[in-house]
């Protein structure tokens, strides 16, 4: 089974408009309500790409119910914890350049995150275990690693899709999978990353330290798997952006989907390309159709 987990998962309230006037009456064009949050937007691709998962975290108040309700919806399993407060609602503002607001969100208690730390530790050895997104306040800053360490004592594979101080504490417990950006990489090491070849030379170091599988995604340039035996490189495929929401997350969906059904590595990442760029060229997360078309169009290169 493959389990993701939001610690602070949100409505995700994208508003399109002409343009924005601040201090004046504005009207959107077009407003859509999305469950959001990183480990939600996995499972969710996992879901449509044909994969089983189950998506944890915490959610509470009316929001909460909403993305229960539209999880149910598209079939995705759930077992969220319920937090005493109201999930959060992000906006997204989309007027040509795109801003976004996020919300706060609810104050996690320590039972609810015993509560959590348990289902953890009823997983099996073989299960995928994807952490992703932000820490709420309320939370250790340490928590991702005390996760980690209870799902790795039963012999579970991790994958970690955050950053900051919260990525620089989990990538000590030896990872199946990573995938920063070329800029979150940098931040690792404290320092600007601005070539392939740089991107390469630190995330061998990652590789050194005991994580699995490193991808990097450079945007327009493309993107890097890096493990102990090969370094591929993947073209970015031509398409226009219209969502920047989901698309790492995609890309995280689309490498276990492929790998749960056995494929070889470079397909894996193939996979997981088309489906980072295909949720970036359309307005909400990929669909398989979309993923499948942008395929052929995508090259792995060994380096």
């Amino acid at each position: 089974m493959i389990y993701t987990c939001t610690l602070n998962p949100s409505i995700d309230y994208v508003v399109e408009l002409d343009s924005i006037q601040l201090g004046d009456l504005n009207r959107a064009k077009r407003t859509e309500q999305y469950p959001g949050g990183k480990g939600i937007n996995v499972s969710r691709v996992l879901k449509r790409l044909g994969v089983e998962n189950t998506a944890l975290g915490f959610i509470g108040g009316f929001t909460g119910e909403f993305i229960r309700e539209e999880l149910s919806k598209e079939l995705v399993n759930h077992d969220f914890v319920k937090a005493n407060g109201t999930t959060r609602i992000n906006v997204k503002l989309k007027s040509g350049d795109e801003t976004e607001i996020n919300g706060q969100g609810p104050t996690i208690e320590t039972e609810q995150i015993n509560e959590l730390l348990q289902k953890v530790e009823a997983m099996n050895e073989g299960d995928i275990f994807v952490l992703a997104g932000s820490l709420p306040a309320s939370i250790p800053a340490d928590f991702y690693k005390t996760l980690a360490t209870a799902a790795r004592a039963r012999g579970v594979k991790i994958v970690a899709d955050t950053s900051g101080p919260a990525l620089q504490e989990i990538i000590e417990e030896k990872l199946f999978l990573i995938k920063p950006n070329h800029h979150e990489l940098g931040e690792l090491f404290e320092t600007t990353i601005t070539s392939k070849e740089e991107s390469i030379a630190y995330a061998k170091r990652l590789v050194e330290s005991g994580i699995q599988n490193v991808i990097v995604s450079m945007a327009g340039a493309g993107a890097l798997l890096i493990t102990n035996h090969k370094i591929l490189y993947a073209n970015a495929p031509k398409g226009t952006v219209k969502n920047s929401v989901g698309a790492g997350d995609s890309t995280i969906g689309g490498f276990l989907a492929a790998y749960t059904q056995g494929k070889a590595l470079e397909e894996c990442f193939r996979y997981g390309v088309a489906s980072g760029s295909a949720t970036a060229f359309s307005s909400d997360l990929c669909t398989k159709e979309e993923v499948e078309k942008l395929l052929p169009e995508i090259t792995i290169t060994q380096v």
